[in-house]
């Protein structure tokens, strides 16, 4: 029988990522039927687009997903960190391929997570247990969900 908490863990991320969920839209949801144009406004000169947001989200899934798993640095597929790049041409081709980026680093970490054993779940991941990193993967995903609808509404 799988450990009850690495299944609530994995609901947890599934649910702020996918939803549902009682709180409110989930940071995939928030992005269904966005365009690039939408995707890519500003509020201001020195704000993140939704974009940008999207891109960090998937980085952020990596650093997590690469600490669980011990992968080396280096790995994501976009430059920069934190805040990756926007493509060279930010059309709706590239937009959807941001959005399976996204998808994809989301499953990967799902993975991650199912893989872990129990008894990882109170270790140490530097500052932070195991089991921070998981919760604070899907706290994340809420938080940049809240910024997106949001920058929607301006």
């Amino acid at each position: 029988m799988a450990d009850p908490r690495i299944e609530l863990l994995v609901d947890n991320l599934d649910r702020a990522y996918r939803g549902p969920s009682w709180h409110g839209t989930s940071l995939r949801g928030t992005l269904r039927g966005l365009k690039p144009a939408e995707a890519l406004r500003k509020p201001a000169p020195e704000r993140n687009s939704i974009w940008e947001l999207v891109l960090h989200a998937a980085y952020w899934k990596y650093v997590v997903r690469r600490k669980l798993a011990g992968d080396a640095r280096g790995s994501f597929p976009r430059s920069g960190s934190n805040f990756p790049a926007l493509p060279e041409r930010p059309d709706a081709a590239a937009w959807k391929a941001d959005l399976k980026l996204l998808d994809s680093e989301h499953a990967a970490l799902r993975e991650a997570v199912l893989e872990l054993s129990p008894a990882r779940l109170e270790g140490s991941q530097g500052t932070w247990r195991t089991l921070d990193l998981v919760l604070g993967a899907a706290a994340h995903d809420l938080h940049h969900a809240g910024q997106i609808n949001l920058l929607k509404r301006l």
